[in-house]
């Protein structure tokens, strides 16, 4: 009998041994493919510009990130798959590391359901994708904790050296990563006071403290100025209602099935009077709680995503115990129970690849754009290979001499270096790189405006993201570039997806002197605005079109009435609007106060349906930018 036991417990075990396996591959080969597909995103590109540029830390987060994605770019440099290997084998460890900090709470057959349920995280199942630090400050936590619990348990010094070289290392990793210390502390100190007079435990904290010194050394030169962005500066500190939907939002992130059964581990754990249990409820709670409360007041575009993450990992250990109790309780009252306990981790692993679909989208944005429209899909990780070649093309026909490239915003910068077109290039961003904690680093490498005037009368290509702009953000950079400047004149544009990634090029000379008058005529966008029809307006026969439309310095040329993105009829512009010079405060127009436009459009032979209209305006050097997109309705008999 006992042999009988132990062989279906064995086969058992390789059935749930075969599931985890197909499980981890798929999401593995699925991981692996979109990312050799999709472009590096603005956190990733900064992590290995970072790279490119070795310290024991930048301006928001110590080194081993940077450190990760460059030597996977090492490689194969300019290859994404590459960037992201590392982070790609973290994620796929994972499963290990929970399994690896079961064991000595649960048996075998329970620390490998608790492992596979790991990967039914949707967000647990998405890591490793992306060069991001969640995946090694993850792997670094659980690592230490299984560490911990096996220095507790038998003393022994490997163990406490372990626990403390990851809990440095994943120190290393972010400034998220000081809860689990934190959390260790306040357990040693509530639980385990006899641990103080163990010598390991000292020689533990004494190397987990080294993952201080790269913190210290950002910090201190600087008053503090990286923790200040990070733990102050970059949450507005006043009551947001939208916080209280944090919690709803992590239920619906995990999926509500699968965040209830993890709620109700915790509950389980809770009621064990084990202080090894209490252990990993110190290693959970914070994470949850912590975001939960401070969700309302902090970066609701952080603490309401993936910050709470780590806490959902050490409640897996009892998972599995929570699943057969949920499943006797159903049994009891339901005749089908199984399917319905069984589709709780369904329902999560397909949520983990719903995730790597959503994301993975963008790299088919020209095949999906047919069916689910222009501006759905989100391009920030698709479009960088076809503009970086659009650049370099740009650079060998339109420059005798390599110029200075400057950028509106830092993620494009990098780009450009990434694929090898610009060595250096830099960015007037004080927008998102100030938001993101990230000028002061920009500063640091001399990519900066003040670094730009340093390069007197040298050549300069200059790059504005235009989809990333509204109209005020990109006067006040385009102010800023020709203050740069000596002369500055765009030479190219660049749109792709249908108009959801745009680029402007500019070419000038870097200003002679901080003295020397800004560049005249500067570019600055146009601006413009249809009276009639209003949006959602419906059209039939022949119907009026007016408004106005201005570009400062260089006059306007001709406006285009455009439907869908095809030009239907010229206006006739340069109707008196004084009343647009006084609210604008136009001075330097030369088409003032001329400014109106007007034109009939006959949309009698059009089929009856949802259009969209704007207007392309071209000014006096030929340049061609669209406007006012607005959706009207037409119905003709």
């Amino acid at each position: 009998m006992r042999d009988q036991a132990e062989r279906t417990e064995a086969t058992a075990f390789l059935s749930d041994a075969r599931l985890l396996a197909a499980a981890c591959g798929l999401l593995l080969i699925v991981k692996v493919w979109l990312a050799s597909r999709l472009d590096l995103y603005s956190d990733e590109i900064f992590y290995w510009l970072a790279s490119t540029v070795p310290a024991p830390a930048y301006s928001d987060l110590p080194f081993v990130t940077a450190l990760l994605a460059g030597l996977g770019s090492a490689l194969d440099p300019g290859n994404p798959l590459a960037t992201r290997a590392l982070f790609l084998a973290g994620g796929s460890c994972l499963p290990a590391a929970v399994y690896w900090v079961s064991l000595p709470y649960v048996g075998r057959k329970d620390a490998l359901q608790a492992a596979f349920l790991s990967v039914c995280i949707p967000l647990g199942g998405f890591l490793g994708l992306l060069a991001v630090p969640d995946v090694p400050m993850l792997l670094c936590g659980l690592t230490s904790l299984g560490f911990l619990v096996r220095a507790l348990r038998s003393g022994g010094i490997g163990y406490w050296l372990g626990a403390g070289a990851f809990i440095a290392l994943g120190l290393c990793t972010h400034y998220r990563f000081a809860l689990f210390p934190a959390a260790a502390i306040l357990y040693l100190l509530l639980h385990r006071r006899d641990v103080w007079r163990n010598g390991g435990f000292w020689l533990a904290a004494a190397i987990a403290a080294l993952g201080l010194l790269p913190m210290l050394w950002a910090n201190l030169p600087g008053n503090m100025g990286s923790a200040s962005f990070y733990f102050i500066e970059r949450h507005p500190w006043h009551f947001n209602a939208e916080g209280l939907l944090q919690v709803p939002l992590q239920a619906l992130l995990v999926t509500p099935p699968l965040y209830a059964l993890l709620l109700y581990s915790a509950w389980l754990m809770l009621g064990r009077r084990d202080t090894r249990v209490n252990l990993l409820l110190w290693f959970a709670l914070p994470h949850l709680l912590v975001y939960a409360l401070l969700a309302p007041w902090a970066d609701a575009g952080s603490t309401t995503e993936h910050w709470p993450l780590p806490g959902y990992f050490p409640l897996l250990v009892f998972a599995p115990e929570a699943l057969r109790r949920t499943h006797a309780w159903l049994a009891r009252r339901l005749t089908g129970a199984a399917p319905a306990v069984k589709a709780i981790p369904a329902i999560g692993f397909a949520g983990a690849l719903l995730a790597l679909a959503g994301i993975g989208s963008q790299s088919w944005q020209t095949q999906l754009q047919p069916f689910v429209g222009a501006g759905v899909l989100s391009e920030k990780m698709a479009g960088w290979g076809e503009f970086s070649e659009h650049t370099a093309q740009l650079l060998r026909e339109d420059f005798n001499a390599r110029p200075i490239t400057v950028t509106d915003n830092y993620y494009t910068a990098a780009q450009l270096q990434y694929a090898g077109v610009a060595g250096s290039a830099f960015t007037l961003d004080m927008d998102k790189a100030i938001r993101d904690g990230r000028f002061r680093q920009f500063e640091l490498w001399g990519r900066t405006a003040e670094f730009v005037r340093r390069r007197l009368g040298e050549p300069m290509l200059f790059i504005t993201e235009d989809s990333a702009l509204n109209v005020e953000q990109k006067r006040e950079l385009m102010s800023r570039a020709c203050g740069l400047a000596d002369s500055l004149e765009q030479i190219d544009q660049l749109s792709l997806f249908e108009g959801d990634k745009r680029f402007n090029y500019y070419r000038g000379k870097v200003s002679a002197g901080i003295d020397a008058p800004a560049a005249s005529p500067c570019p600055w966008p146009p601006r413009a605005w249809i009276d009639r029809p209003a949006p959602g307006a419906i059209l039939s026969g022949t119907t009026a079109v007016s408004g106005w439309a201005y570009n400062e310095d260089l006059g306007v040329e001709r406006v285009l009435l455009l439907l869908d993105g095809a030009v239907v009829a010229e206006t006739e512009y340069g109707q008196p609007r004084p009343d647009v010079v006084e609210a604008e405060d136009l001075r330097t127009d030369p088409n003032q106060p001329n400014l109106g436009f007007q034109a009939e459009m006959d949309v009698a032979e059009l089929a009856s349906g949802r259009r969209e209209l704007s207007i392309r305006i071209i000014d006096s050097r030929g340049n061609a930018t669209e406007y006012g997109r607005r959706e009207v309705l037409l119905e003709n008999p």
